[in-house]
C-alpha cells in the first residue's frame, strides 16, 4: 500500500503572505492532489507544523488551509502529528494548533503523544514533539515499541538544520538505532544517515531554500521504500549580471518571484538601469541588488557570501568567527530559536 508523507506545511507563513500562499497552492493543485490521484494513496502522514505560528492563526490563513487543502481532502484519511510551531507552550504539546482548528474534520487525526498506528499491515510509531512534558514516556515508548518504522517531528544532532548548518543539539539518533526506517520532520532540508531521513518540506520559504530540492514522499508499507515527488516551482532566484552584450532573460520566468541581482561585472550604468527596469517591468514580486566588487571591478567567485547571506547563515558565520569561550553551537541554537520567535511576529 502506498502512502503520502509531508511535512513542514507552514500554513500562514510570512504574516500570511499572498504571494507565499499562491506559490504553495501551485504546488498542491499541481503537483500534490494529482500524484494522490494518480498513484490511488488515500492515507496522508503530516509529520508536523502544519501551521506556522504557535502563537495564533491569522483567520484569512485558517480559510485558506481549509478551503484550498482540508476540504479537498475530506475523502482521504490524514494522520498528523503535532511539531513544535503547533504546540503552543514549549513544555508541552497538549495545547495546540491542529487540534483546536480541525476538530470539523472527522478524518484528520491528530497526535500530541507518541502513538502506535497501522496502517495495511504495518506498525508505524508517530512522534510528536519531544519536550520536557513528554520525554520519559516518548523514551519509553521507543524502547518498548514494537514497530518497524517511526515518523516523527525531532530534533535529532547531527543533522543539517539548514544549508551550511549542522545541529550540535538535539536528541541523540542512538535513541531510534533499533527501527528498520526513521523519518522526520522539523528540518526543511533533506538529509540521510544510517536509518535515518530528514524528508524536508514542500517548497522554499527563505533565502537560504534557494536551489534546494523540495516536495513529498510516497511511501510504499510494504517494501518500507520512498520515493520524492519534487516540486518543480521556486519563488527565489538568482541573476548573476555582466554587462555583456548577451545577456537576456525571459521576462515570463520571474514574475511573482523574489530575485537577487548579484552584479559580477558593471562598466556601463546606462545598460546596468535598462536591465533592471527590465527586470521591473517582468512583475517581480521583489528585486534586491548585491553589489561586490574587487579592485579590477570582478565580482570574486570564490566568496560565498552570495550564496548564504539568508540571516541564519550570517548569525552563524558571526558566531563561528566570534573569540569566545561559550559554547558556540549553544549560541547558534538560542539566536535560531529567537530568530524563530521573531519570523513569527514579522
Amino acid at each position: 500500500m502506498k502512502i503520502a508523507i509531508i511535512t513542514d506545511q507552514h500554513f500562514g507563513a510570512r504574516k500570511n503572505s499572498k504571494l507565499f500562499h499562491d506559490y504553495f497552492l501551485k504546488f498542491y493543485n499541481d503537483v500534490f492532489f494529482p500524484t494522490l490521484k494518480q498513484e490511488g494513496i488515500t492515507t496522508i502522514v503530516d509529520m508536523g507544523d502544519t501551521f506556522d505560528s504557535r502563537k495564533g492563526i491569522d483567520f484569512s490563513a485558517l480559510s485558506w488551509a481549509k478551503n484550498n487543502y482540508y476540504d479537498k481532502l475530506k475523502d482521504y484519511t490524514i494522520h498528523t502529528i503535532v511539531g513544535n510551531h503547533t504546540a503552543y507552550y514549549k513544555n508541552t504539546n497538549q495545547v495546540n494548533a491542529i487540534d483546536l482548528l480541525l476538530r470539523e474534520y472527522d478524518n484528520v487525526k491528530i497526535y500530541s503523544e507518541t502513538s502506535e498506528i497501522k496502517i495495511d499491515n504495518l506498525n508505524i510509531l508517530l512522534v510528536p514533539w519531544i519536550n520536557a512534558e513528554n520525554e520519559e514516556r516518548t523514551f519509553r515508548a521507543l524502547k518498548n515499541s514494537p514497530s518497524r518504522v517511526v515518523m516523527g517531528h525531532l530534533e535529532l544532532n547531527g543533522f543539517h538544520a539548514t544549508q551550511g548548518h549542522i545541529q550540535e543539539h538535539g536528541t541523540p539518533s542512538i535513541a531510534f538505532e533499533g527501527f528498520e526506517r526513521v523519518y522526520s520532520g522539523h528540518y526543511h532540508i533533506r538529509s540521510h544517515k544510517e536509518n535515518i531521513y530528514y524528508l524536508g518540506n514542500p517548497y522554499e520559504m527563505f533565502w537560504n531554500d534557494c536551489g534546494d530540492t523540495r516536495g513529498f514522499h510516497i511511501f510504499d508499507t510494504e517494501t518500507l521504500e520512498h520515493i520524492p515527488i519534487n516540486n518543480p516551482y521556486t519563488i527565489f532566484h538568482k541573476i548573476f549580471y555582466e554587462d555583456t552584450n548577451y545577456q537576456t532573460f525571459d521576462t515570463r520566468e520571474y514574475e511573482n518571484k523574489i530575485v537577487k541581482l548579484i552584479v559580477r561585472q558593471k562598466t556601463d550604468n546606462k545598460k546596468f538601469e535598462k536591465f533592471v527596469d527590465k527586470l521591473y517591468n517582468s512583475n517581480v514580486a521583489e528585486l534586491k541588488v548585491v553589489e561586490n566588487f574587487e579592485f579590477n571591478g570582478w565580482y570574486t567567485t570564490d566568496d560565498d557570501v552570495f550564496e548564504s547571506e539568508d540571516t541564519m547563515s550570517i548569525l552563524n558565520k558571526y558566531v563561528e568567527e566570534a573569540d569566545i569561550t561559550l559554547d558556540k553551537s549553544l549560541v547558534q541554537k538560542m539566536l535560531q530559536e529567537v530568530y524563530q520567535e521573531a519570523c513569527e511576529l514579522i
